[in-house]
C-alpha cells in the first residue's frame, strides 16, 4: 500500500499500534514529528526517509510540525514473511544527505533501497525490495533492471511519463502497475514535459495475507489474536496500555 498525504496541525496521525509489516515514510515537504512506547522519537524533514519494523508490536504517533505550514509525503507498507512477522521492532532512519544520488545523461535517482545507476540504496529491506525517487528531463530515457518475478508499479507525482512495457503516459499524480514477465529491464521515457516519480518494486512473498486496520498477519487466527493482545497489553504490547505519546499535545493549540 502507498499512500501520499498532505496535511497541517491540528490533523495526524495519533497513538495507534501495528503489527506484522514495515512502514516506509519518506518526506517531500514539511515535517513530521514520530514517537513511539519503547522510547524512541525523531524528526523526520523533507528528503528524509524512516524505514520502520513494526514486528511484533509497535505503538506510536506521526503528527506534522506547523499550524500554518504543510507536511507532505509518502508512506508505503511493506509486507513481512511469516518468519519476520514477529521480530523486534526497530528503525532505519535515513537523513536526506545521507541518501545517495546517482545522475546519468538527464536521470537523477535517489536510492533509498536497492540499486539504480550502479548505485546501491543504504536500506536493508527484510523482504527485498527497491525504493527509488527518480527526476528526469524532457526528452531521455532511462532504463531500471527489475530482477525477473519481481512485481512494480511507479507513481508519478509531478510531470508526465511513458512507461514502454505498459504502453500507457502516465501523468501526474497517477500510478502504473507494471507486472514483470521475461524482460527485466523497465524503459522509460519523457518527451515535452519533465517528470518525477517514485519506482518501487519488490519479491512477492506468495503467502496468505490478511489484514484489518493498523495490523497485517498470515491467518484470521493472527489477526484477531493482535487485537486482543493491544487491548490487553501483552505479547510484545506491554507498554500500550499505559503510554501516551507527547506529540498528541501537538494537536492543541495554545
Amino acid at each position: 500500500m502507498l499512500d501520499f498525504g498532505s496535511f497541517k496541525l491540528p490533523n495526524g496521525t495519533p497513538d495507534h499500534p501495528h503489527r506484522g509489516f514495515e512502514t516506509v515514510s519518506y518526506m517531500k515537504k514539511g515535517t513530521i514529528y514520530h514517537e513511539d512506547f519503547l522510547g524512541n522519537k525523531g524528526v523526520l524533514e523533507a528528503g528524509d526517509c524512516q524505514w520502520m519494523t513494526t514486528g511484533r508490536g509497535i505503538v506510536h504517533s506521526e503528527m506534522p510540525g506547523s499550524w500554518e505550514e504543510e507536511s507532505r509525503g509518502f508512506q508505503l507498507w511493506i509486507n513481512l514473511a511469516a518468519k519476520d512477522k514477529f521480530c523486534e521492532p526497530g528503525y532505519q532512519e535515513i537523513k536526506r544527505d545521507l541518501i545517495p544520488t546517482a545522475k546519468k545523461d538527464g536521470v537523477t535517482a535517489k536510492v533509498i533501497a536497492g540499486e539504480s545507476l550502479e548505485t546501491k540504496g543504504p536500506i536493508f529491506a527484510r523482504t527485498p525490495a527497491f525504493y527509488l525517487d527518480v527526476e528526469m528531463d524532457k526528452n531521455t530515457k532511462f532504463e531500471q533492471i527489475i530482477p525477473k518475478g519481481w512485481n512494480a508499479f511507479s507513481y508519478v507525482y509531478e510531470g508526465e511519463a511513458h512507461f514502454s512495457n505498459t504502453k500507457v503516459k502516465v501523468a501526474q499524480n497517477r500510478c502504473v502497475v507494471l507486472k514483470k514477465d521475461d524482460n527485466d529491464i523497465l524503459v522509460i521515457e519523457t518527451q515535452n514535459e519533465n517528470a518525477k516519480f517514485l519506482l518501487l518494486a519488490g519479491k512477492p512473498l506468495n503467502e496468505p495475507i490478511v489484514s484489518y486496520g493498523p495490523f497485517v498477519l498470515n491467518t484470521q487466527e493472527e489477526l484477531l489474536q493482535a487485537f486482543e493482545d493491544y487491548q490487553h497489553g501483552k505479547n510484545g504490547f506491554e507498554n500500550a496500555l499505559a503510554w501516551k505519546s507527547q506529540n498528541r499535545l501537538m494537536a492543541k493549540k495554545n
